[in-house]
């Protein structure tokens, strides 16, 4: 069942005041939640999961069919998904144009023009960060410059993170000294598959060093990882080794982010909060480009974590093509019509 969020009395206020105050991250059924540190491995915990497939997708399906918001409520909802966006460009034809592109697209991801018929000019509504390749981190970081969007490095052997540790560390190293602020980093596969927790712990725990003060999120690439125990099972180490957020996808699998498997991964991220008193964000990569794709996945959020995780600091959409079908959905909203897809483009 889904936690209440919404639990009246002293103690969520208590709670609310905390997090508005800066002395925590986030708020859980009432109680103040810090950023995630890591804790040892415990073994136990890691061997207890257990997944009830036909369960999650129940729960899935049920949620795309009785959660919907329309009118106001609708482009509400997906202002909010614009927010909470990793504008991606990880393609081997990449160039700093491209880039250059995409940053200022990611400053102004509103066409004016719309945002002035939305009478959302004063809100300022900026994508949460730009994820490129570590060559174009210098690129990004100029052309952001001021904007307060962050500048996020795919790392550790992306995508299929087979590259010697020693070079994967470095490779993390260097994108910090570079400047990005978040990390998005991958894992070893074969340690799940071979249940080598201890190794996929230690691997993550020395990808988190590296990052130093940088966001580090955790790509568990479910679409390769054959299970829904897999996936729960890897969630729960990347967690206790430190991970700021746990990533579904790197969008190069032939299966990225599914709803179930996105229950999955929130359903470890509450128990790791309640069990720790820490909370870790969640990240939906690969295959989102509906604008009801983004409202399915924001209405998963609140439902089974709350309030705290439908922002950026706790949520996001890796998206390439997302961002389109929002304009054209919110220009519905204003105008009563759709526009053609080639009147937003991304870069």
């Amino acid at each position: 069942m889904p936690v209440d969020h919404n639990h009246p009395g002293a103690d969520q206020e208590a709670a609310s005041h905390q997090l508005h105050t800066g002395k925590s991250l986030a708020i859980l059924g009432g109680r103040p939640l810090l950023p995630n540190s890591g804790i040892p491995l415990d073994l136990n915990w890691v061997q207890e999961v257990r997944v009830n497939t036909s369960a999650v997708e129940r729960r899935t399906q049920t949620q795309v069919a009785r959660r919907t918001v329309k009118k106001d409520w609708q482009a509400a909802w997906l202002l909010r998904a614009i927010t909470c966006m990793d504008l991606t460009t990880l393609s081997g034809d990449d160039t700093e144009e491209r880039v250059r592109r995409l940053c200022a697209k990611a400053r102004h991801p509103v066409q004016q023009e719309l945002a002035h018929k939305l009478g959302i000019e004063d809100l300022e509504v900026k994508v949460a960060a730009v994820c490129v390749y570590h060559v174009f981190v210098e690129t990004a970081l100029h052309a952001l410059e001021g904007s307060g969007v962050h500048v996020a490095a795919v790392s550790a052997g992306f995508p299929a993170g087979l590259s010697p540790l020693a070079e994967r560390v470095a490779e993390i190293r260097r994108s910090v000294e570079a400047g990005a602020n978040e990390i998005d980093v991958v894992i070893t596969r074969a340690h799940v598959f071979g249940g080598r927790w201890q190794a996929l712990y230690d691997e993550i725990a020395a990808f988190k060093q590296a990052c130093g003060t940088a966001h580090m999120k955790v790509i568990l690439a479910t679409g390769d990882l054959q299970t829904l125990r897999n996936a729960a099972r890897a969630s729960v180490v990347a967690m206790m080794a430190g991970a700021d957020f746990i990533k579904t996808s790197t969008g190069k699998e032939p299966t990225n982010a599914t709803l179930p498997v996105g229950l999955v991964m929130t359903r470890e991220i509450r128990e790791y909060a309640e069990q720790t008193g820490m909370a870790v964000g969640f990240k939906a990569a690969g295959g989102i480009r509906t604008a009801k794709q983004s409202t399915d996945w924001l209405a998963m959020m609140k439902e089974e974590l709350g309030q705290s995780w439908m922002h950026a600091y706790l949520f996001r959409f890796g998206a390439s093509g997302l961002l389109g079908d929002i304009e054209r959905q919110l220009e519905h909203h204003a105008t009563g019509r759709y526009s053609a897809e080639y009147r937003h483009p991304l870069a």
